[in-house]
Parts: C-alpha cells; sequence; structure tokens
C-alpha cells in the first residue's frame, strides 16, 4: 500500500465519519409554518361521545409554533405523589402532568468510596429538573389560560382537571400499570352550547434530562418512530458544528419528518420515556431547554441543557359539548431489552442498537445476561468470559488470515520479480500473477476476509456495552462501576483523571501492533505509523467506561497469545522459499 492509497483511506473515512452532518448542512429540516388559520375538523357529535383525529385530519392540517415555555400566576404549586413497588410518581397542579418519575430499584448516584461501591439514598430520576411536567399542553392562551389544574388522587391514579373562561374543560386521567407502563388520557371537553375553536398546541411527552449533573451531554437524546424507522437525535445534531471547511450552525428546534408518529421519546445513558399515543400524530418536535437545577448543585454549566419533546396538534373545533378525547401509553424506566421488547412497536430501538449491527448486539446482550444469571458471575467475569468465547469461535478463521498474510509476504519477492518482468504488459502481469498464487495456493483477500467476518461482532459487542444498564453500578477488582471509567485519583496539577484500564488497554494494543506481522509491499514509514497507531486510540478511547476498556484489554492479550502460539508453531517447521514460477508445497513442508 502506498501513501497515496493510505490518504485517500483516511479522507474516505473521514467523510464517513462526517456524512450525516454534511448532509444537515446541506438539507436542514424545513421549520413550520408560522401562520395558521384555524379550521374545522369533524362534524358535532352528540353529548360527551369521543372524537379521535384521523391521519387524513392531520395531514391537511397547518401548524405553528406554540410558546415554548409554561406560563403560571403565582400560584403555590401542588403536588401529589403516587407509587407502587417499583416507582414513585408525583405530579404537579403547574400545567397538571407528571413532574418526576423516581425509580425505586436504581439509585440516582453510584460513587465509588474507600469501601468500594456507594450509592445515594434518593432514587434515579426521570424529567428531574424540567422545566414542565410530562403530558402539559403547550399553546396560546386559549389552550393554556393560567396553567393551574386541581389535582385528585383516584383508586391507583391521579386527575388533573381545568376549565378555561371560555368553557372549555382539560380533564387529564393517569393510570398505574405494570412493567413501569402508566395509562394516560387526556380530553377536551366544550362544556357550552356554542363552537369552540381549539388552537393549534403541543402535548409535552417529557424532557430528555441527565441522572446527575456530571452526565456527559452525549448521553441525552430523543427518538421518534414512524413505523419504518426511528431517526436517533442528539447534542451534535443540535449543536451542528459543521464538517472540515463547511461551519454550521446550532439548530433551535427538531422536527419528525413524515406525516406519522408512531411512538417518540427521550432518554439519558441507561432510563428512557417513551409515550405512545392511541392514534399516530403528524408531528414530534423537539427543543434544547435550560434545565432548572437547583441553585447547591455543582458543575451546573457542564451540562445545564435538556431537550424537550412533544407532539404537535392541529387547529380543532369542538362543537357544542363535544368532546375530544386523546389516549396515551407512557413507559418511564430503564434501558433494559426484554422490558422495551414486550412493549410492542419496535419500542426497543430506543436501546439505540444500530440499524446494521444491531442483531449482533443484541444477541451479546442476551448472550452476557444469560451466562450472568447461568453461572453466578459477576458481570466483569462474564465480559472475559464471553469475550473468550467470542475468541474460540472465531480461532480458526484469524489462524486461517495469519497463515496467509506470512504465505504472502514470504511470496513477495517472487510477486515483484513478476511485476518487474511483466511491468510493461498490465493485464499479462496481472494474469502471471493470479496464476502464481493460484499455484501456491493463497489469495489476496486471504487475510482480509476472515478479519471482515469478526467486524460485526466486536462493533456488536461494543454498542451494546455502551448503554448496558446491567453494568450500571457493577463491580470489577478496582473498578467499582463498570459503566464508568475505572478513575483512581486525579492527576494533581493537570486535573487528569488517571484511568488504569484504558492505559493497560495501549499497552496491549501497542505490544499486538508490534507482533503483527506488516501487510506484503508496504514501506518502512507505513509500517512505523501502523505500529504506533494504537497511540492515537488510546487518546480518544482515554475516557471509556471500565466494561468497553476490560473488552478490549482482553481481546487485545487472546490475540497476543494467539499469535505467540502460531509462531511457535511456524517455528518448529522448516521455512520454504520457493523461486519464481515454482509451486510452493506446503504439505511436503509441514511432514519435514
Amino acid at each position: 500500500m502506498d501513501r497515496k492509497s493510505i490518504i485517500i483511506i483516511v479522507v474516505s473515512v473521514l467523510v464517513m465519519m462526517g456524512w450525516f452532518r454534511l448532509a444537515d448542512y446541506l438539507n436542514p429540516p424545513k421549520p413550520l409554518p408560522t401562520n395558521s388559520p384555524a379550521r374545522a375538523t369533524s362534524p358535532a357529535l352528540t353529548n360527551r361521545a369521543t372524537a379521535l383525529a384521523t391521519n387524513n385530519a392531520l395531514a391537511t392540517s397547518e401548524l405553528r409554533p406554540s410558546p415554548r415555555a409554561l406560563v403560571v400566576p403565582n400560584v403555590p404549586e401542588q403536588v401529589l405523589s403516587i407509587e407502587n413497588n417499583i416507582a414513585r410518581y408525583t405530579f404537579t397542579s403547574h400545567g397538571g402532568g407528571l413532574k418526576i418519575v423516581e425509580l425505586k430499584d436504581f439509585p440516582g448516584r453510584v460513587a465509588c468510596g474507600s469501601a468500594g461501591v456507594e450509592t445515594t439514598n434518593n432514587f434515579a430520576a426521570l424529567n428531574a429538573y424540567a422545566p414542565v411536567p410530562v403530558m402539559v399542553l403547550l399553546g396560546e392562551e386559549a389552550v393554556q389560560g393560567d396553567g393551574v389544574f386541581t389535582l385528585t388522587k383516584t383508586g391507583t391514579g391521579v386527575l388533573a382537571e381545568k376549565t378555561l373562561t371560555n368553557g372549555l374543560r382539560f380533564v387529564k386521567e393517569f393510570q398505574l400499570g405494570s412493567n413501569f407502563v402508566i395509562h394516560s388520557s387526556v380530553r377536551l371537553e366544550n362544556t357550552t352550547a356554542q363552537t369552540l375553536v381549539v388552537p393549534p398546541h403541543e402535548l409535552v411527552i417529557g424532557t430528555a434530562t441527565p441522572i446527575g449533573t456530571n452526565d456527559p451531554p452525549a448521553s441525552l437524546g430523543l427518538f421518534s418512530y414512524d413505523g419504518n424507522s426511528a431517526p436517533h437525535i442528539m447534542s451534535a445534531w443540535f449543536a451542528n458544528s459543521g464538517f472540515m471547511c463547511m461551519p454550521g450552525s446550532p439548530r433551535s428546534e427538531y422536527q419528525s419528518q413524515g406525516t406519522n408518529v408512531v411512538w417518540a421519546a427521550v432518554h439519558n445513558q441507561f432510563f428512557t420515556m417513551v409515550v405512545m399515543p392511541g392514534e399516530p400524530v403528524l408531528k414530534a418536535v423537539a427543543r434544547p431547554v435550560e434545565l432548572d437545577f437547583p441553585q447547591a448543585q455543582p458543575a451546573k454549566a457542564a451540562n445545564s441543557s435538556g431537550y424537550q419533546t412533544a407532539f404537535v396538534y392541529p387547529s380543532v373545533s369542538l362543537a357544542p359539548h363535544q368532546v375530544l378525547e386523546r389516549q396515551f401509553q407512557i413507559f418511564a424506566g430503564p434501558k433494559e431489552y426484554k422490558t422495551l421488547a414486550r412493549l410492542g412497536n419496535n419500542q426497543d430501538l430506543v436501546m439505540n442498537f444500530g440499524q446494521y449491527f444491531g442483531f449482533f448486539a443484541k444477541a451479546l446482550l442476551l448472550s452476557m445476561n444469560g451466562l450472568h444469571h447461568l453461572l453466578h458471575l459477576g458481570y466483569g467475569w462474564t465480559i472475559i468470559l464471553i469475550t473468550v468465547i467470542i475468541k474460540l469461535v472465531f480461532w480458526p478463521l484469524t489462524q486461517a488470515s495469519t497463515r496467509s498474510m506470512k504465505r504472502m509476504a514470504a511470496l513477495q519477492p517472487q510477486m515483484n520479480a513478476i511485476r518487474e518482468k511483466y511491468k510493461d504488459d498490465a493485464q499479462k502481469m496481472n494474469t502471471k500473477l493470479m496464476e502464481f498464487m493460484r499455484e501456491n495456493k493463497v489469495s489476496p483477500v486471504g487475510g482480509c476476509l476472515p478479519m471482515l467476518i469478526q467486524i460485526p461482532f466486536f462493533i456488536g459487542f461494543y454498542t451494546m456495552l455502551q448503554g448496558a444498564i446491567e453494568l450500571r453500578g457493577a463491580s470489577f477488582l478496582w473498578a467499582c462501576d463498570l459503566s464508568q471509567p475505572d478513575t483512581l485519583f486525579i492527576i494533581p496539577g493537570l486535573n487528569l483523571p488517571f484511568n488504569l484500564l484504558p492505559l493497560i488497554m495501549g499497552a496491549t494494543q501497542l505490544w499486538q501492533a508490534q507482533m503483527t506481522p506488516p501487510s506484503p509491499g508496504m514501506d518502512p514509514v507505513q509500517q512505523k505509523i501502523m505500529k504506533y497507531m494504537p497511540l492515537m486510540f488510546l487518546f480518544i478511547l482515554y475516557n471509556f467506561s471500565a466494561g468497553l476498556a476490560l473488552y478490549w484489554t482482553v481481546q487485545n492479550l487472546l490475540s497476543i497469545v494467539q499469535m505467540k502460539l502460531t509462531k511457535n508453531i511456524e517455528q518448529k517447521s522448516s521455512a520454504v522459499v520457493p523461486t519464481p514460477g515454482t509451486k510452493l508445497n506446503w504439505s511436503a513442508k509441514k511432514k519435514k
């Protein structure tokens, strides 16, 4: 491989990494129309009848942005909490929605102490620090009013009610279900004898907020599923920093594409809130919002923004005493694959396993959890065991790849002689080279193909471990939380964390690179670049979670062991160096 080829490969990789940002820059989403006349969507219905908006009505309605903030008078907030064995749900009169969800089985913070893993008494919370509650209506004054609702506790739920001065009444009902699910309904009732027009409005389904102020902003995001795909929108999309020489400008709003939103979700690294309406809606929108952290919270500036997400509804005309009811299913809980998969409608896409390697990530996650429960091993030892199993399964392929590379290297002098002999006839040169390799039972792709087959498993393992909630709070040796970097201490003066596992990982990568035979035809400069490439990876991956660093380290050590075993076996055989035009008899070589 010459220098021109290396430059082409590097540029191609950069283009692939930045393609989506480039596409977003060249084709940004269109803003919602700014003006919209109110229009009727359905004929008058009988008293207390239920009307659900259909897709056709939504598709023909024009929308306009609604106010982004909930405005309430200086009225004391009424809060009401209900709970079951897995969660506590707190509702607020300001907006009449679900203010916060606290998960009892998951601590709010996992920290390392002298005694190992330490957890706080508070619970992991969803929608924490959000400026508005879940299921709040945002829009003009004809939709919001003063924003103050009356809360009433029912048998297994909460009722939030409000009547505006024009006679429009809102009733929100919340009922606890099982498996982190809440069943909710929002009713718009015309209590007058006149037709009322409800302007376009938004129904907030939640805000992506961190578990703690130290969580990285990149752990927050949102999804909107249209029945075919669920685009994942994160901080990088809103930052829109551009690509190479093409600068970008920050985005203030995301809109789902198409006219069919089956469900939408907000999430942080380990928890999610997924809302599925009874009937698909036209649009989902999301905007960055400032989070309402307590003044005493440290590091507020490090992660002070969340992503408020809402369903967008068009203007609707309510006949006298007509009722419009919308049903919703709200999941507020951990990002556990089996739990999300049971919800149906592909809500497990929130796991973000990826379109191309999702199958492998799911299989590896199920395998890891299966081994953990079957053998009663800690997750650190389980990661080591499953890495060993994968290595053993692919051992023959890796062995074949190594042997093919060595054979190609041994044949390089003869192949160079053929190239020199037929340098003026490229077609004949290629024909002779192929004949020569066929006679000696080698292939130009023999060293690469076995490695390509293993790539989906490596990427799947990497993707799976990034968001596996099973690793949160799981300790291994000196790492007290496999979902976070294994920081032992902060280096004085530099204010940098000392993460031991990534350093061991970098050392094993460097060792492996020194042992790997160079590719045929690679010049000395290129060989040095490839041997010291692990140092660049160490810089990029230094803040990896301990679980990922552990997997990569074990993978490197197993590859080193395999290389040494292969080398020892080959040293027992005598080397056979063929002359140009002669066939290399490998079977004869092994008998000696």
